[in-house]
């Protein structure tokens, strides 16, 4: 093959993966559109369903993992919080101070922040894609997956991912309406399946604030995030 046919080859591929990866990103507008509700499972092992209004500032969720779990309940600037994963803050309701909150633990209404499910962060990840009308399927490199909500890989023995995780297939779907429903990248590598799934738009959240929650302990906030836990 000549370098100039390499060449085309090579603008034909970033043209497709441009062209795909165009789709998926306008497939989450409706994170400020409407209500969602997004589901992420990692393994089976760590997995979060959480109910989003943004536009009503409205929020629901549940984190389990293994050794816990988090809830979470937002309406409007107050961050609700019941946990039994972290040390040394009870296991009732607690008021968080959001201006304490780690970065990648992510409680915000803000545009770019405000996406549940997560799907911002894999879409930045992706090396190659193709649609295939409304189904988009690629490579993703996993170890660019910034933290944050939803799907997120540590590293291996030795801190150090596999050489196949920067090209880890996925696959991701979207409803007649162009919405992102499901991205999914499967068991390779060393790394774990991991899916993430959208669906009842346009649903009313509800979020009742809790009774008798207390203001969280600075014990907490050092915990939030990655490398937080017991």
């Amino acid at each position: 093959m000549s370098a100039t046919s390499a060449d085309a080859d090579a603008d034909a591929d970033a043209t497709t993966t441009a062209e795909a990866i165009g789709l998926l990103r306008g497939g989450t507008a409706f994170v400020n559109q409407t209500s969602y509700r997004s589901d992420v499972d990692i393994a089976s092992q760590v997995t979060s369903l959480s109910h989003t209004d943004n536009v009503h500032k409205r929020l629901t969720a549940k984190v389990a993992a293994p050794g816990g779990a988090i809830e979470i309940r937002m309406i409007d600037d107050e961050v609700y919080m019941k946990t039994s994963l972290f040390r040394g803050v009870g296991d009732g309701w607690m008021v968080l101070d959001p201006a304490r909150v780690p970065s990648d633990f992510g409680l915000s209404f803000a545009p770019g922040k405000n996406d549940s499910g997560g799907s911002g962060r894999l879409i930045d990840a992706i090396v190659t894609a193709r649609a295939d009308g409304p189904e988009i399927s690629g490579t993703i490199d996993a170890t660019r997956i910034a933290a944050g909500n939803g799907i997120s890989f540590r590293p291996g023995p030795g801190g150090v991912f596999p050489d196949s995780a920067r090209r880890h297939a996925f696959r991701a779907s979207l409803d007649t309406e162009g919405r992102l429903v499901s991205f999914l990248m499967p068991e390779a590598g060393g790394l774990p399946n991991a899916s993430l799934r959208y669906s009842d738009f346009g649903t009313t959240v509800t979020v009742a604030r809790p009774p008798g929650a207390v203001a969280a302990p600075d014990a907490l906030y050092p915990q939030l995030g990655l490398g937080g836990g017991k």
